[in-house]
């Protein structure tokens, strides 16, 4: 059976969410049926997102900002995570140190803010906070967060989200 072809790289050109429309094409699928995405990164989240569900993958870099990822059903689950929120988890933030980086991430284009976010916390010291503001709700960053043992605060702010992260340990 053919999979279903999703072309999200205009809408990421433009800053938009795709993870609803994803997540609708999926439960649309046929029982064996496949998805084929093209994106404009390596949508490196949705694949635990995707393993959850019995899907399998296979990424192919066609060039710079052009990737096809095909998700395939029947594949062994990913092993079980806490479930990431739908939307912003919060955690109280109330006795936490200051932040010690801030990183404000508004006018960057997915996936920059995730990445620029991901490599502060890696540096972060056990129990040292990072502040960022996105324009967008980060609805990928969450389970990878979670998955580092991360404590997440987040507020909505006039111009976009507002996250504390705390490193465990």
């Amino acid at each position: 059976m053919e999979p279903l072809t999703l072309d999200l790289r205009e809408d990421l050109r433009r800053g938009g969410e795709p993870l609803p429309r994803i997540l609708q094409a999926v439960d649309q699928l046929a029982p064996e049926q496949g998805l084929r995405l093209l994106t404009t990164f390596e949508p490196l989240p949705l694949y635990a997102v995707l393993g959850r569900k019995g899907f399998g993958h296979e990424a192919i870099r066609h060039g710079e900002g052009d990737w096809e990822i095909r998700f395939r059903p029947g594949a062994a689950p990913a092993p079980a995570k806490p479930a990431a929120p739908r939307g912003a988890p919060a955690a109280p933030s109330d006795g936490w140190p200051a932040p010690s980086v801030f990183l404000d991430n508004r006018g960057l284009q997915p996936p920059e803010p995730m990445v620029r976010i991901l490599d502060a916390f890696e540096h972060l010291d056990a129990g040292a906070v990072l502040e960022a503001v996105n324009e967008r709700d980060p609805v990928f960053l969450y389970p990878e967060l979670q998955a580092r043992g991360a404590a997440i605060h987040t507020e909505k702010v006039q111009d976009g989200v507002r996250l504390l992260i705390r490193r465990g340990g």
